[in-house]
């Protein structure tokens, strides 16, 4: 990329669009590099802040820079797997095998409700239209006494 380019975020922008076609405010929205401590940074400040969600885009695949999963799972106190069985059983019903590929992940980290999505717009629109509708719920459970 050259310096001054500007950066498209296509995926970010149909994660947007979707959750508040479902009703949901989005409050924040920002770029951060393929960079562990970065995204770890970014996350914890956002549970700081109090999001009840907070959806990471991009860097779930298995390539040596995807480390998106490795900056966010060591916060979870709760995995989600489910979510991220149902997600790749939809994917493969669209895309076949690559959907293996996916290491999307959801948990719960202090009552907030985290997403680790595949980059590709079409990925998180397949995911958000999946987990959109039940995230108020989501968060009502993980905040449960």
């Amino acid at each position: 990329m050259l310096r001054g380019e500007q950066i498209v975020d296509d995926s970010s922008e149909a994660a947007r669009m979707i959750l508040e076609e479902l009703g949901h405010e989005v409050t924040h929205t920002g770029l951060v590099g393929d960079d562990l401590i970065g995204i770890r940074t970014q996350v914890v400040g956002a549970l700081a802040r109090g999001f009840d969600v907070i959806v990471v885009i991009g860097g779930t695949g298995f390539s040596p820079k995807d480390v998106t999963v490795e900056a966010i799972r060591p916060l979870l106190e709760k995995e989600i797997e489910g979510v991220g069985e149902i997600f790749r059983l939809e994917s493969y019903r669209r895309v076949g095998f690559p959907a293996a590929f996916s290491r999307s992940l959801a948990g719960v980290i202090r009552g907030s409700i985290i997403l680790a999505l595949p980059g590709s717009p079409d990925a998180v629109e397949t995911a958000i239209r999946l987990i959109g509708p039940e995230l108020p719920h989501m968060v009502f459970v993980a905040r449960e006494a």
